[in-house]
């Protein structure tokens, strides 16, 4: 992906990391091959995307890029569903990754800036995966609350790579104004 990348765009400048998996497979019960599932996807995938993305911006001299961590609130707070307690786990690596990163750019003395996005309930196909084998059940899911839409995720990253150069946002923490966790 990121030699074509190349090819057509000469590389990366901004990197939006919008990987997110969830598998109902609790931390009694889950099955092996699920947790490593989220593992490849939402941390994995996560890390390979950013080291491609930031060799890229440094290969070609680029100081002001930026690299965003589309996280989860799950990355924030454990909520008592057993089936999102792993996937919790991922995302929670996903906010220690961002913070790292952000180090290890400091440390490299660039100007390049790391940021997560922990959205809340976003209206998307994501419980339809969750709950492949009932679907009723990932639909209430949305129609339970107004959830936020892809509009609303677009917005926060605007709002993030339009920040002043000076200017870290570090995480933006959002949810529907009508979801209790």
């Amino acid at each position: 992906m990121f030699s074509a990348i190349r090819t057509l765009h000469q590389g990366v400048d901004v990197c939006i990391n919008n990987a997110g998996l969830a598998r109902p497979e609790p931390l009694l019960s889950g099955r092996t091959e699920g947790w490593r599932t989220m593992i490849d996807v939402n941390v994995m995938a996560v890390s390979i995307c950013t080291r491609e993305a930031y060799q890229s911006m440094k290969e070609r001299n680029i100081d002001d890029g930026h690299i965003i961590n589309i996280n989860s609130m799950n990355g924030h707070s454990v909520v008592p569903q057993s089936v999102v307690h792993f996937y919790s786990a991922t995302k929670y690596a996903v906010t220690a990754l961002t913070e790292g990163l952000r180090q290890e750019l400091r440390e490299a003395r660039t100007h390049i800036r790391a940021t997560c996005i922990s959205p809340g309930l976003v209206e998307t196909g994501f419980a339809f995966k969750l709950h492949d084998n009932d679907p009723e059940r990932a639909a209430a899911t949305y129609e339970s609350i107004r959830c936020l839409k892809a509009e609303d995720m677009a917005n926060a990253v605007i709002y993030v790579l339009s920040a002043p150069p000076h200017v870290q946002i570090g995480d933006i923490q959002m949810r529907p104004t009508e979801q209790i966790s």
